[in-house]
């Protein structure tokens, strides 16, 4: 997607360790206008499939996953990696490493809300080790429901999260999947 990698190039920067900052329009403020194409693009990409819910991980994904879920008439559902008092009932659980936070998440989500009868696509923000996406993953499978695709705003193509996911046979859409990067360069592949 064009437009996306014109807006990286334009307004994202490398931090060490291989961390890509988008905050300034992808997760943390929100070019609404740009997310709205993404949503589009993930429409077109997954047109086919009988889409009945979306599925991310608190807090980046939310945000493309409502976008992205206009597009489908259908619901989001969000993996919480905190557990609260009104969280009743049933639970799915897994964990989850952050690759950007260095931290491990007891991952749930309420079973009321993911069933047999579902057809599940996967949306987040970035792709890196596949531990988030790989962790959603465990939830679709424990739920019955059907893995329809994953679309990833941002894959880091030189990680080995799209190489796992794509050997499992699950259909993956990355809409930019970056090939390298340093302190001062970035290259798509």
């Amino acid at each position: 997607m064009e437009l996306l990698k014109e807006r990286i190039l334009k307004d994202g920067s490398v931090k060490p360790g291989n961390v890509l900052k988008v905050d300034s329009f992808l997760n943390h403020q929100m070019d609404i206008s740009l997310i709205n194409e993404i949503g589009k693009e993930f429409k077109r990409l997954f047109a086919d499939r009988p889409i009945t819910k979306i599925l991310t991980i608190e807090a980046s994904g939310i945000g493309i996953a409502c976008i992205t879920a206009q597009y489908f008439n259908v619901p989001v559902v969000f993996a919480k990696k905190t557990e609260s008092i009104n969280l009743d009932g049933d639970v799915y659980r897994t964990n989850v490493e952050s690759f950007t936070h260095k931290k491990t998440y007891n991952v749930i989500l309420s079973k009321k809300y993911l069933g047999p009868e579902d057809h599940v696509l996967l949306i987040d923000d970035f792709l890196a080790n596949g531990c988030a996406l790989l962790g959603l993953i465990d939830i679709v499978n424990e739920s019955g429901a059907v893995l329809e695709g994953a679309g990833i705003v941002i894959e880091k193509g030189f990680q080995t999260g799209g190489q796992k996911i794509r050997e499992m046979g699950i259909h993956l859409e990355s809409l930019a999947i970056i090939d390298s990067m340093s302190d001062t360069s970035l290259t798509f592949r």
